[in-house]
């Protein structure tokens, strides 16, 4: 999976000596996710993303955040269209925060609010909402920015916890999705993880019940139910790469080296789910 924080390619902190004639234009053009074949999700995001995409885990044996697969190949987004529009009802709260991002310099315990520059957006023309009012103080858009950024960073807090649960109890297993197109093509995504359903099945009943007092285990369920989404994913790469008429032949799923047949089958910035 390709890192996802190279969308911000001038980050910088934002102040009223900076950006106090600044404005910025969202919410229309997400050509900056252009190159994203999958972004991360907060936890409290999986009800709501489980029913438009396929969401795996990505990370390693110290931490695992949820992602959202976006296309099967690098370097491409099959729900970005190509007059820039978002091709799904949900927008992941990732995408919905950008060009704004907090950044931190010590451990962690504080942040400072930066925008990309570079956002296609931003501008001095006054399109959009402004950054800054006429006395140099804070706009009611900025401080809703800034209360987004403030829930999003306390949802990814609570979402490493479930990665760190899952770590715990070993319930993770490596998973590859393949497809093979009609004109022959193969193409694949690796370098993710799922949950074992076999795994979770061999939980005491003391674990079991502090999955579900949690809500964890709820969204375990979610997360293995989402991976039917690929069969989406599979009409998408279909039409991207060849005829309206073209259908794709086959799909298969493999997980801990072991390949089945799978089964055939915008918000604003003021909220995470």
């Amino acid at each position: 999976m390709s890192t996802q924080l190279l969308i911000y390619e001038n980050a910088v902190p934002v102040s009223a000596q900076q950006h106090r004639d600044w404005s910025v234009k969202t919410g229309t053009d997400y050509g900056f996710a252009r190159q994203m074949n999958s972004v991360p999700l907060m936890a409290v995001e999986l009800p709501a993303a489980a029913q438009e995409y396929a969401i795996v885990f990505a990370g390693d044996d110290k931490a695992v955040m949820p992602v959202a697969i976006l296309a099967m190949r690098n370097g491409e987004n099959l729900y970005v269209k190509a007059e820039g529009g978002w091709d799904a009802k949900y927008l992941p709260a990732f995408i919905r925060r950008y060009p704004f991002v907090f950044s931190s310099s010590d451990d962690g315990s504080n942040f400072t609010l930066c925008i990309d520059e570079s956002f296609s957006g931003f501008n001095q023309e006054g399109r959009g909402e402004r950054l800054f009012d006429a006395d140099g103080e804070r706009t009611s858009y900025l401080n809703s920015v800034l209360e987004f950024l403030k829930g999003y960073q306390a949802e990814f807090q609570r979402t490493q916890a479930l990665g760190r649960k899952l770590l715990e109890l070993e319930l993770l297993e490596p998973m590859r999705a393949q497809v093979t197109l009609n004109n022959g093509e193969q193409m694949g995504v690796e370098g993710f993880m799922a949950v074992s359903r076999d795994r979770l099945k061999a939980l005491d009943g003391e674990q079991l019940a502090d999955l579900m007092k949690t809500d964890t285990l709820e969204l375990l369920y979610l997360h293995l139910h989402s991976l039917n989404n690929l069969n989406q994913m599979v009409e998408r790469v279909a039409a991207s790469t060849a005829p309206a008429e073209a259908v794709p032949a086959k799909k298969s799923v493999a997980r801990g080296g072991r390949k089945r047949k799978a089964d055939e089958d915008k918000g604003g910035k003021d909220e995470l789910h």
